[in-house]
């Protein structure tokens, strides 16, 4: 297993969609440590001749023949609950107030055991599904039950992803007209505290990071308007970004309206919680002024169509968002409410959901993938270290194969979008290799699967299927 980038890596004959700038039916990727420096037409440049698949002796070059295969940007996850993955087929009918409440009691009972195995598997699972940059939105942490952060982190370490874990929140329990129960909250003081602790400790914000974090107070029916502003303070004064669910289901603009006297992002934007430093995950009900609002502040939006439709949340008006100006990614969300749901998968599944509302022409492949690429990248604030493949930017970068039964269609970004997703032949996160030929490299696929279920096995003392290995 490689613990650092090679020297240089070289991919030949792939068609590759750069997502900035017009796609190349058969050419070349030339990375040197955890950089593209050249992407063009036919084989690499004779410079590098010399260079011989499997290195060049000293094991610092390889080259990668792409024949067969798609090169596209390594795929960005916007939104996730990395704990859920010890939490899945919960209330599997309910609506998203219904499955939150039957959730919270479960939730409460996790420690940072059952965090690091959770993170471990569904880390893995989306590096296989083509994903080399994530965040991750925790905002439950039981007392006395270790570092649940730094838990969660070190997992991230170990998959080798580029990593955004958001330090969550919730202080409006059931006593103070909130959703969650009293006993899964926290106090704003302890928060904000904790909050800037995770900041000083983790966040790192050079070009290039494996490492940023984010300020993420869970939503506006368990957090105060008080925390929601000061949270926006906290991670202003130290130029982190900001995150929280909003408008994803009418139960919430049902209770906003009752409880602020307004719709959701009404409320955030009185808040000052809209801006080019705000991404929201959801964002389903929305009026024509809130899109709008959308655009004029440059906030982002997190689209997870799959969790959306699991809940039967409704559709985000993607079409509407992007035709506005608004950034728009995808997001996976936590695995509760997406159960073993791919990052790849959710390029397709957006656009066919954009296309049953809006018709066949609302969401094209390759706008599609953008959203899970450069889209993804804006939201983050990292459009000019990752999201395209262009000279400059990080090494992130996915290869699809595409032969075999793929072959029948000619169009590759179609054959990539529309059905199954394809193999994964290689996944590179600054010039590291995650993924070679649908395996994890970085740790094993089966050690991770374990580590999940037995952090599912822990958080619900759920006795093993028969016949099911452990």
């Amino acid at each position: 297993m490689t613990d650092r980038p090679l020297r240089r890596v070289i991919i030949e004959n792939a068609y590759i969609v750069p997502v900035a700038g017009a796609e190349i039916p058969s050419g070349h990727v030339v990375i040197e440590g955890d950089r593209i420096v050249a992407v063009g037409p036919g084989p690499a440049d004779a410079v590098f001749d010399g260079v011989t698949d499997g290195g060049s002796g000293d094991g610092d070059s390889e080259r990668i023949d792409g024949s067969g295969c798609l090169a596209t940007p390594g795929l960005v996850n916007t939104h996730h609950h990395l704990y859920q993955w010890a939490a899945q087929g919960v209330t599997p009918d309910g609506t998203l107030f219904e499955w939150l409440v039957a959730s919270y009691p479960l939730w409460a009972g996790m420690d940072a055991e059952v965090v690091h195995g959770a993170t471990t598997a569904g880390l893995a699972w989306l590096a296989m599904s083509g994903c080399t940059t994530t965040t991750d939105h925790h905002y439950v942490f039981p007392k006395g039950r270790g570092d649940l952060f730094d838990a969660e982190i070190e997992a991230a370490r170990r998959i080798g992803v580029r990593f955004h874990p958001c330090r969550g929140s919730m202080d409006r329990g059931r006593s103070k007209g909130g959703l969650p129960p009293d006993e899964v909250v926290e106090e704003p003081d302890d928060i904000l505290a904790a909050t800037e602790e995770a900041i000083r400790k983790y966040h790192d914000p050079s070009f290039g990071s494996m490492l940023r974090v984010a300020v993420a107070p869970c939503s506006p029916f368990s957090v105060s308007g008080e925390l929601m502003v000061r949270s926006a303070e906290l991670a202003r004064s130290h130029g982190v970004r900001l995150h929280t669910h909003i408008a994803e289901t009418q139960d919430e603009d049902h209770h906003c309206v009752e409880q602020f006297g307004v719709l959701p992002v009404e409320y955030l934007d009185r808040l000052g919680w809209l801006g080019p430093d705000v991404w929201l995950a959801h964002a389903v009900h929305l009026t024509d002024k809130d899109v709008q609002r959308f655009a004029e502040t440059g906030t982002g939006t997190a689209h997870c169509p799959s969790s959306n439709g699991r809940l039967g949340a409704g559709i985000t008006r993607v079409c509407d968002l992007l035709r506005a100006g608004a950034p728009v990614g995808l997001g996976v969300d936590g695995a509760a409410s997406s159960e073993m749901t791919t990052l790849a998968g959710e390029i397709r599944m957006a656009m066919l959901m954009q296309r049953a509302r809006y018709g066949p022409r609302a969401l094209t492949a390759r706008q599609a993938l953008e959203l899970a690429t450069l889209g993804g990248a804006r939201c983050l604030g990292r459009e000019a270290e990752i999201g395209t493949l262009e000279p400059g930017k990080l090494a992130d970068v996915a290869l699809w194969r595409l032969d075999g039964f793929f072959a029948a269609i000619d169009d590759p970004v179609v054959a990539f979008a529309y059905g199954r997703t394809p193999p994964l032949a290689r996944l590179l996160a600054g010039g590291r290799t995650l993924v070679e030929d649908g395996e994890l490299r970085t740790v094993s696929g089966a050690e991770a699967a374990r580590a999940g279920a037995a952090a599912h096995r822990r958080l619900t003392g759920a006795a093993r299927w028969p016949g099911r290995s452990r």
